[in-house]
Formats: C-alpha cells, sequence, structure tokens
C-alpha cells in the first residue's frame, strides 16, 4: 500500500481536471491505496519572493495554506498533480504553489512517483508539453523522483464535455495501477 497525495489545481468548480483527478485518486483507492485528495480551490497560497529564507530555516516565511501541503507531499509515496491547460502551460496556482515548495529542496522525501494529469480546449498532441516540462523541472529537483505517467484529455471546454471522454475511466486505470 502506497500513500497518495492528488493536487487538483483547478479554481473552477466541476472542472474537467478536476473530474480526471477524482478517477485518477478512485483508481488509486481501489487498488487499495492510501489517497489523500488536495483541492486548490479556497486555499491561500502567496506568491514566493525569492528571499530563500527557506532554504536557512527550512520554512517560508509565509504563514498560509502551503506548509500543510508541502508536509503532505514531503510524506507521500506518489503525487499527482492534475492541471489545466492555460496557454499551453500549467494553471498560474500550480506554479504557484510549485514556486513557494522551495522549503522542500533541502528536506528528505519519500515521493517516488509523480503523475500529470492535464485538460484543455485544444486537442493537439504539442498542447500539455510546456505544463509537463514544467513540471519536470521540478521533479528534477529530486533525484529519486520520476514522471511516471502523463494523462492528458483535449478537445475538453465545457465541464459536461468530459463526462463522455474515455479519459475518465484512463485516469481511474492509471491511478489504479499504482501498487
Amino acid at each position: 500500500m502506497k500513500k497518495v497525495i492528488v493536487i487538483s489545481t483547478s479554481l473552477r468548480p466541476g472542472s474537467n481536471s478536476n473530474a480526471l483527478a477524482e478517477k485518477f485518486a478512485e483508481g488509486a483507492k481501489a487498488a487499495g491505496n492510501e489517497v489523500e485528495f488536495i483541492s486548490l480551490r479556497g486555499k491561500e497560497i502567496k506568491f514566493c519572493r525569492g528571499c530563500l529564507s527557506c532554504q536557512k530555516t527550512g520554512t517560508c516565511v509565509f504563514k498560509d495554506d502551503v506548509p500543510a501541503i508541502m508536509d503532505i507531499v514531503l510524506n507521500a509515496d506518489v503525487v499527482c498533480w492534475a492541471t489545466p491547460i492555460y496557454y499551453y502551460e500549467m494553471s498560474g496556482q500550480m506554479k504557484t504553489l510549485i514556486d513557494r515548495m522551495n522549503a522542500m529542496y533541502p528536506k528528505d522525501y519519500r515521493f517516488r512517483e509523480v503523475y500529470l494529469l492535464t485538460t484543455a480546449a485544444d486537442d493537439q498532441a504539442h498542447t500539455p508539453k510546456r505544463a509537463e516540462s514544467g513540471l519536470q523541472g521540478w521533479i528534477d529537483c529530486f533525484e529519486k523522483a520520476t514522471l511516471k505517467g502523463h494523462l492528458f484529455c483535449g478537445g475538453v471546454n465545457d465541464p459536461r464535455e468530459i463526462e463522455s471522454n474515455t479519459k475518465l475511466q484512463e485516469a481511474f486505470e492509471l491511478g489504479k495501477a499504482i501498487s
């Protein structure tokens, strides 16, 4: 059994990327894993100001929701990020959270597997590449971690469109494959 954290970064209620995240979490639970689901909706996440205090103290100077999220990520075996693609890139709130996790770099961490779930109105193969590249930059800071899977669901804009898409089942199966 693994501890899996799923982070849904869309702020839109009923979003397509959140639907993928929920299905991934269902699959991971069905495989017998312990799953924690975090939505960034309603979370206070301040912008990193680049002071690097966290590199000296191990904690950020800001007191918001990031330290609690970071502790969960540090203690997870698997981290799954779900994001809508905006202008061919991850959501701003995902990037802001990643930037704020700077305090994690000198710390010990458990996660080895990272997954990415992306959705976009555009369905071209290149659409999620920059988001994947941005996440890979974060993963590269953790030498024991690798991107194990990336599921892209393109051609969806309205939240109801994903319900008729086979990608929900693929997200479930991707989560279920974690063992």
